[in-house]
Order: C-alpha cells, then sequence, then structure tokens
C-alpha cells in the first residue's frame, strides 16, 4: 500500500544512509521500525503490573556492623570472602 509521510529532512537522509548500508529498501527499513515499536508496545502491555519478590525469612544485619557506613559494609562482606 502507498502512502505519503512527512519525515524531518535528518531522520530522512539517516535512514536512507542505514538502508543503503544494510544494502535493504528504505520501504523495508521503516517497516521493520513500526514491527519494533508496535510489537515493543504489546510487550508492555502484555507484561502487566509485575510484583516483585519479597524476602520474608528471619535474620537481620550481623550485630557490630553500622548499616549507616559505607567501610563498615564493605568490610563485613570481606570477611565473609
Amino acid at each position: 500500500m502507498k502512502t505519503t509521510l512527512n519525515l524531518n529532512d535528518q531522520l530522512l537522509a539517516d535512514a536512507k544512509a542505514l538502508a543503503a548500508q544494510q544494502r535493504t529498501s528504505l520501504t523495508r527499513l521503516i517497516e521493520e521500525g513500526l514491527q519494533l515499536r508496535l510489537r515493543a508496545k504489546a510487550d508492555a502491555a502484555s507484561l502487566g503490573r509485575v510484583r516483585l519478590p519479597v524476602f520474608k525469612g528471619r535474620g537481620g544485619l550481623v550485630k557490630r556492623v553500622n548499616p549507616l557506613s559505607n567501610k563498615a559494609l564493605l568490610d563485613a562482606i570481606d570477611d565473609d570472602a
């Protein structure tokens, strides 16, 4: 099907250059771009709301480790290695 598009001059020039580089037609390049965009929208819609896992176990911080100190946390990690 034929249609007319009004494209930014630089965008069109970049698209033509990419099509030539990939040895494909400008039409095919535009079709692929539209397919990718439509597929991404469909994929996002199918995901819906994602529930993040929550750890409900016991435990907590190691005694004598200051959780507000990066140095103390890094030192505690090094102790486990």
